[in-house]
């Protein structure tokens, strides 16, 4: 008899369910609420046939006009407070809670860490497989530990933060972990001094200008305030945040490309490398604000890739092998995408 589990639905549409907006559909969908929903699902032979993708909120993400198989959207819920020492307290959060949400709990309660990375769409289990950062703070800096379940066999794995191989906008779950796993619970480590990072990005010209003051909740302010101001929403125009990584280079290759563009963006990377803006390279080939078909470069900010309306997987493939052309041929660097393809 088969195991009893939550309800499949099949020929589900994912429209609304990525925040890029393209026409998808999943073959078969169901909701994590917890990790009996995965255990009895996994208990039912007759679904390991056919292969099963993890969607948490569609924020980093490029899906194929069908997804094959069986998607799971983690809904897992709950965030709470679980040990403190005198230095820090951990904090621990269900895989399917908002992260700008569950950031700006965390503020609530006194505990700062996490403000720079206020008002990133997604869910707290997506996070840590992308290593989201944003104004010189990484999801790595705070994070204690995370629970994943295999998907091949139910186990329970708990991941340190050094199992987790985290690298720029990487992870090993973005590696040969890839797939592999669901994350159903991440703890953070929150100082209970944290230390204010408010020079990148200019947070701290935002401080003054609003007034604000220099605590994680002013900072978290001034990230929300400058997010809304340089990044469209995605209810309002189909996008996926940055679009490319920054890519990092030797500091000769960065000192060859500033003597021919003196305005050269880019920021130490430590160990003779150094990042350059991807969006100030989309921006010199002329992208920004160029449509191509029903996707484009934002007209506010070159890196994000935007959906004006009906684009599928193969309008956004065109597009961002075009701008990887371009920049490549300007700039002799290669520009990567940040988001995973379906």
């Amino acid at each position: 008899m088969p195991a009893i589990h939550t309800a499949i639905h099949t020929d589900v549409a994912l429209t609304m369910l990525n925040t890029l907006g393209l026409t998808a559909h999943a073959a078969q969908f169901t909701r994590i609420t917890s990790v009996d929903d995965l255990q009895a699902l996994l208990a039912d032979a007759s679904l390991r046939t056919q292969p099963w993708h993890v969607l948490g909120g569609g924020s980093n993400l490029v899906l194929p006009e069908v997804v094959d198989g069986l998607t799971l959207r983690v809904e897992i819920p709950g965030r709470r407070l679980i040990g403190e020492d005198e230095h820090a307290v951990y904090v621990a959060a269900g895989g399917g809670e908002n992260w700008h949400q569950f950031v700006q709990w965390t503020l609530q309660q006194g505990w700062g860490g996490l403000e720079n990375l206020s008002l990133i769409p997604g869910t707290v289990g997506a996070a840590p497989i992308q290593n989201i950062g944003a104004y010189g703070v990484e999801v790595k800096d705070h994070l204690f530990e995370l629970t994943a379940y295999s998907l091949d066999d139910g186990r329970k794995r708990v991941f340190s933060n050094a199992d987790c191989g985290f690298a720029y906008r990487d992870s090993v779950f973005k590696r040969a972990e890839a797939g592999r796993w669901l994350i159903a619970e991440v703890v953070f480590r929150l100082p209970r001094r944290p230390t204010l990072v408010t020079s990148y990005g200019d947070i701290d010209g935002e401080l003054a200008s609003l007034g604000l003051p220099r605590t994680p909740q002013g900072v978290a302010r001034a990230v929300i305030a400058v997010r809304q101001r340089k990044l469209p929403d995605p209810a309002q125009i189909g996008n996926a945040g940055s679009f490319f990584k920054n890519p990092i280079v030797p500091e000769t290759v960065r000192d060859a490309l500033l003597a021919e563009h003196p305005q050269l963006v880019s920021y130490p990377a430590g160990a003779g490398l150094c990042k350059l803006a991807a969006g100030w390279l989309i921006e010199q080939t002329g992208w920004k604000g160029k449509q191509l078909g029903p996707v484009g470069m934002y007209a506010r900010q070159a890196l994000v890739l935007v959906n004006h309306g009906g684009a599928v997987r193969h309008d956004v493939a065109e597009l961002t092998a075009a701008v990887q052309v371009d920049v490549a041929a300007q700039f002799g660097v290669v520009l990567e995408p940040e988001p995973v393809w379906w």
